[in-house]
């Protein structure tokens, strides 16, 4: 994961994982209107510029995609994947730019660290985290990971009388209507308090 740099308005301060715009370079002819081999192709290359860590933009396993609530200030959506490294865990270099750390991090030390306070997570690095501490090994994960249909989170957030929040995803009862956030049903949800987050996903 890289840390973001604190002087940036979007999440500044907070780990995720390296990533960017898809840029023009990273589209060819043959892509015809697919967006996948683009987006494979700048994970591949932000990867790269922000941590100095070689990827193979081919054997990157699409997991999710995300994008912002409608309640974010800017809007974008981000394709997550995930794959091997070229030469295993080599220390990346922060750019100094949009990153100012590096680091690797197995995924439970993360959400342990973050429920500690030690660490800043967004939604999704948290969500995809906890996907990711299924496994043990990278061959595994992959494995699993390619068998699986991506995952298209379109958050839509709630706040709470009591404090903290709700972040709502496709499938759970309350996502059209939040009022029904109480309701019996199916959920998919991340809850977000003082005590610490929940993520709730009885639908897939």
């Amino acid at each position: 994961m890289v840390r973001r740099a604190t002087k940036l308005d979007f999440h500044g301060g907070a780990w995720v994982f390296p990533g960017g715009r898809v840029d023009e370079d990273d589209y060819t002819p043959d892509d015809a209107g697919d967006m996948l081999a683009p987006a494979r192709r700048a994970a591949a290359r932000e990867t790269r510029e922000e941590a100095s860590i070689e990827v193979v933009a081919h054997t990157l396993v699409h997991v999710s995609n995300w994008t912002t609530p409608d309640i974010s200030p800017k809007r974008f959506a981000t394709w997550f994947f995930a794959g091997p490294a070229v030469d295993g865990l080599v220390e990346g270099i922060a750019d100094g730019t949009e990153s100012d750390a590096v680091r690797w991090i197995a995924p439970e030390d993360a959400l342990a660290e973050r429920a500690a306070g030690a660490i800043d997570l967004a939604p999704p690095q948290y969500v995809t985290l906890l996907s990711l501490s299924r496994f043990s090994v990278v061959d595994e994960a992959l494995t699993v990971l390619e068998a699986e249909e991506p995952i298209d989170f379109q958050p839509r957030f709630c706040f709470l009388d009591g404090g903290g929040a709700v972040c709502l995803y496709h499938g759970d009862i309350a996502f059209e209507d939040p009022d029904r956030l109480t309701d019996p049903g199916p959920r998919h949800r991340l809850l977000m308090g003082d005590a610490g987050w929940i993520y709730e996903q009885s639908v897939q």
